[in-house]
């Protein structure tokens, strides 16, 4: 059975419950996600002894990277040595205490991330083995089986779009992944859950113990301000800023371009994005993908876009699904040949990138926020 790797958000879910209820009182819980992960995970043959839930779960928290995060998710989520039958609170509390902070801010923070991690990874144990039992005709690139093809007609010709339904670290092979940005280029904390952190994550390089060696998404932007004149104040709307990857090279992954669409609302923790902005970045980082295209070896081919805006900017899939076509359809009938990708989290995304046949219905669709 294959784990549909658009469940993350499932598993997630899931995860919270077993972080409250810790292990010893799972029996008779309805995780269905967990469930069909663990089934995945394994071939029957090869499944260790013990509660199947309990196992994929020490079996993802074990690919963490060792120190801190991985004894925070063992705490979490009751798998450190004669933690099981802790109540949550103080599993929780001494989860706190590895990051020294306090029991309030690593549960809307590091918390969050945590079990985020956790999740990445189910998905990655279920992926994997669903490549190996694929064979050689397997899936190419993250190995989640989870790429599917969408051909549109325009100008006169037929292109397919790749759409990648999981997490946007695991995208393997594409040269160019567009990141969304606030317009001071500030890049989030890694261990938040938004597209930019999980790239900034994942660009890092971490020595054997877990710690951050170098972290240099956040460095570039700085050079990239000054060189432009631009530090310490806001660019405008729709300007694209290109980094180099980081580790995510090792992936074959070898520029992002940081795409400023979010205003900060002032006072507040939010941000407005207009679709019009994000239409203006589109449109700027196919720009900066022709300029910078053969100046790499081999040049530059293909480009990965987010559904920009529809996480904390607010805006409906298919809103923001409309504001990025615009800018990549007018480039391609202007006769540009890029390899274009779409990454996305859930099948209802998904879903609204593969209507784009039969063409664009952005008024009233419907998107969980994150």
């Amino acid at each position: 059975m294959a784990l549909p790797p658009s469940d993350y958000t499932a598993l997630l879910t899931e995860l919270k419950e077993v972080r409250r209820a810790g292990l010893v009182r799972l029996r008779g819980r309805a995780l269905p996600a967990l469930e069909a992960a663990a089934e995945a995970a394994t071939a029957p043959s090869a499944r260790p002894p013990g509660a199947p839930i309990e196992v994929l779960l020490r079996c993802a928290v074990a690919r963490l990277d060792a120190g801190t995060l991985r004894s925070a998710a063992e705490y979490t989520l009751g798998l450190a040595q004669g933690t099981r039958d802790w109540p949550a609170s103080s599993r929780r509390a001494r989860a706190a205490a590895l990051y020294g902070v306090s029991v309030e801010r690593f549960r809307k923070d590091q918390e969050v991330m945590v079990l985020g991690q956790v999740a990445e990874h189910i998905v990655r144990l279920a992926a994997d083995t669903g490549a190996a039992d694929a064979g050689p005709d397997a899936v190419d690139g993250g190995g989640l089986g989870s790429h599917r093809t969408v051909e549109v007609r325009t100008a006169g010709r037929t292109v397919g779009l790749t759409v990648h339904v999981h997490p946007v670290d695991l995208l393997r092979d594409v040269d160019v992944v567009v990141s969304p940005s606030n317009v001071f280029l500030a890049l989030p904390e890694a261990y938040k859950s938004s597209i930019a952190a999980s790239l900034r994550r994942a660009a890092a390089v971490h020595g054997v113990t877990g710690e951050v060696l170098s972290d240099p998404l956040p460095a570039e932007l700085r050079r990239w301000a000054e060189r432009h004149g631009t530090s310490g104040r806001a660019v405008r709307p729709g300007t694209v800023a290109a980094t180099g990857a980081g580790a995510l090279a090792a992936q074959g992954v070898r520029r992002i371009y940081h795409a400023a669409i979010a205003v900060p609302r002032a006072g507040t923790n939010d941000y407005d994005v207009l679709p019009a902005d994000v239409t203006r970045a589109v449109s700027r980082a196919l720009a900066v993908l022709a300029e910078e295209h053969d100046r790499h070896s081999p040049p530059l081919r293909s480009v990965c876009f987010p559904l920009l805006g529809s996480g904390r900017g607010g805006l409906p899939y298919g809103v923001s699904l409309a504001a990025v076509w615009a800018a990549v359809e007018a480039e391609l009938a202007r006769g540009a040949r890029w390899d274009v990708h779409f990454v996305v989290r859930t099948p209802e995304a998904a879903a609204v990138v593969e209507r784009l046949p039969a063409g664009i219905r952005p008024a009233h669709d419907r998107r969980p926020t994150g």
